[in-house]
């Protein structure tokens, strides 16, 4: 299928781009990106140098994919963005490389939706299926998890992790870790137990939503010792792959877990 290209976009000869493609009225594409089949920039979309992107994606009006990341160490070295399949890139997101001392490459997986005037930061890992509402900002370094929400006006801050089907709120600021399958909120978020509603939306079992709710009793609202409630909760019910899960990210985390909404704890 042939490329659908106005006459007034620019696109370097040095691009590689797919077949399929649609590109609005001064759209921009910079020497060594690579464009998928299928793919669509809208009008003034730019993709710059040394971004990657599959197939069907659609980037809409005035987005910015792989601009330099804002780092005062940053001396223009090749880093890069890559970005996979069927993603929607609204209007006006920014999404920066990576950097040296970071792994050199900010990654979208697929199936994502970024919503008008988000942010994704240098080394950036996000995962597939994540919802980013309209002016949620990613630092640098931060991991998202498949299927994880962040809603609108939220911030996360460099270096934390997002798991998976973790459910952020709006106008929140997330300064440590969310586990997988939890929902979180506030100004200083806190966590409010498991994201119930979407996890049934996703098809988790009740047997499943159950173990993950017990899972997080014993966890964060006993007085037990972190690595001893973590200990009782794989033992009463760790045959659940999720309950698993969720204590494998809790003692992987280096940024401490933000702490339950009901504690007064630190959440480290």
């Amino acid at each position: 299928m042939a490329n659908q290209i106005h006459p007034t976009a620019v696109i370097d000869p040095s691009a590689i781009i797919g077949d399929g493609c649609v590109f609005g009225p001064y759209s921009v594409v910079e020497s060594d990106v690579v464009i998928g089949d299928g793919c669509k920039l809208d009008s003034f979309a730019q993709i710059k140098r040394y971004t990657t992107m599959g197939a069907n994606n659609h980037v809409h009006s005035y987005a910015c994919v792989g601009d330099e990341p804002q780092d005062l160490g940053f001396k223009n070295e090749p880093t890069m963005v890559r970005i996979g399949d069927n993603n929607s890139i609204r209007e006006h997101v920014t999404i920066h490389r990576g950097t040296p001392h970071g792994e050199g490459v900010t990654v979208i997986g697929s199936n994502c939706l970024l919503m008008a005037y988000s942010h994704v930061a240098h080394d950036c890992h996000i995962g597939s299926r994540v919802v980013m509402a309209n002016n949620a900002t990613l630092a640098g370094h931060v991991q998202v998890g498949d299927h994880a929400i962040i809603s609108g006006l939220s911030a996360v801050q460099q270096f934390s992790r997002i798991g998976e089907y973790a459910f952020l709120g709006g106008m929140s600021g997330f300064s440590k870790d969310v586990p997988p399958y939890m929902l979180a909120n506030g100004i200083r978020a806190r966590l409010f137990g498991p994201n119930t509603i979407g996890l049934k939306r996703h098809g988790f079992t009740t047997e499943t939503r159950q173990a993950l709710k017990k899972a997080y009793k014993i966890i964060f609202r006993t007085d037990l010792v972190r690595e001893e409630a973590l200990e009782t909760a794989l033992r009463e019910v760790g045959e659940f792959p999720e309950v698993r899960r969720l204590v494998e990210f809790m003692r992987t985390s280096r940024c401490g877990v933000i702490a339950d909404a009901n504690k007064n704890g630190n959440g480290d």
